[in-house]
């Protein structure tokens, strides 16, 4: 299909290549095609903007609200990616949370793992390979990114420089106010310009992970920073322990000190470093995208079974 706005693609090109190519069945993201007909899958990733709507713009929640609501109530197969997001859908719009199946986010393992390769990438951002701490994901409110800063401003000690990836986004008053703050014995690194084939170095290579995030509907960083190898610090919320689990330190995204006595144990501590960095890659195995991929085939092999006996 060209290249549309999402109300052109779900109100004319989806319900119209339904109807030209005589389809029974399309899977969408988030929102099921306009037009109402029977042959809909869909994937809602989460709904944070409903107990977090502080983090969203006002139109996107409505909008949101909206067309969430009827997609998840009108579509035949319903999908999320963490327990947690399946039980906010079924009791936020009233959906039986039998009709949800949790089809769980995975890593590629070809990219993320432990060891020595990228210490070059690693390099040629002027950082050495084991000697920095790592955060990753756009600059916004729910990510924390300000807690972040002042729990480094306030690690004793020489702490190691802290690198973060990702772009600045909206909202991002409060992280400039901290960065601004910042003394000069500590050494922060923007890097919003990381392409996809250097990101796995920067996580192989990072002495800790750190993501405070006030809310996840899965939590794709620790993620990949548990498949590489790497000890992580990150929040008890939401869906981020169902992913972590006993695999990381998990704290208190709303209490700063929480975050530093995270990190400065870790920093501390070679031994728990070793401990949740084998832990980490454990926890990584579980997920796994052909485990996604059967549990996605068995729905869809059930829904055409009804199909024909209907």
């Amino acid at each position: 299909m060209p290249r549309a706005s999402s109300l052109v693609r779900l109100g004319v090109q989806l319900p119209r290549l339904r109807r030209s190519q005589k389809l029974d069945l399309i899977h969408t993201q988030y929102v099921i095609p306009l037009w109402p007909a029977r042959g809909n899958a869909v994937t809602i990733h989460d709904v944070l903007f409903e107990p977090f709507p502080e983090f969203f713009g006002r139109l996107f929640v409505l909008r949101s609200r909206l067309l969430m609501r009827w997609s998840a109530r009108a579509a035949d197969l319903l999908f999320s990616v963490s327990d947690y997001s399946r039980r906010e859908i079924s009791k936020r719009y009233g959906v039986d949370i039998q009709h949800i199946e949790v089809l769980h986010n995975a890593v590629d393992r070809m990219l993320f793992f432990p060891g020595s390769a990228g210490s070059d990438v690693v390099r040629s951002r002027g950082l050495e390979p084991g000697g920095y701490l790592l955060t990753v994901g756009r600059i916004e409110p729910r990510k924390n990114h300000a807690a972040l800063l002042r729990a480094y401003r306030q690690l004793d000690g020489a702490p190691p420089p802290l690198v973060i990836v990702g772009q600045r986004d909206f909202g991002y008053g409060d992280f400039e106010a901290e960065l601004a703050k910042m003394p000069t014995d500590r050494r922060v690194v923007m890097l919003s310009d990381v392409a996809d084939g250097e990101l796995p170095a920067l996580y192989r290579h990072a002495r800790i992970f750190v993501y405070p995030s006030f809310a996840e509907g899965f939590g794709m960083p620790p993620l990949e920073a548990m498949a590489s190898g790497v000890p992580v610090v990150t929040s008890h919320s939401t869906a981020i322990p169902e992913v972590v689990a006993d695999a990381g330190l998990l704290i208190d995204p709303t209490q700063t000190v929480s975050l530093k006595l995270a990190m400065e144990r870790l920093l501390g501590d070679d031994d728990l470093c070793r401990d949740l960095s084998q832990r980490g890659l454990a926890r990584a195995n579980v997920f796994t995208w052909r485990a996604t991929a059967e549990r996605l085939a068995a729905s869809y092999r059930h829904f055409f079974s009804m199909r024909t006996s209907a």
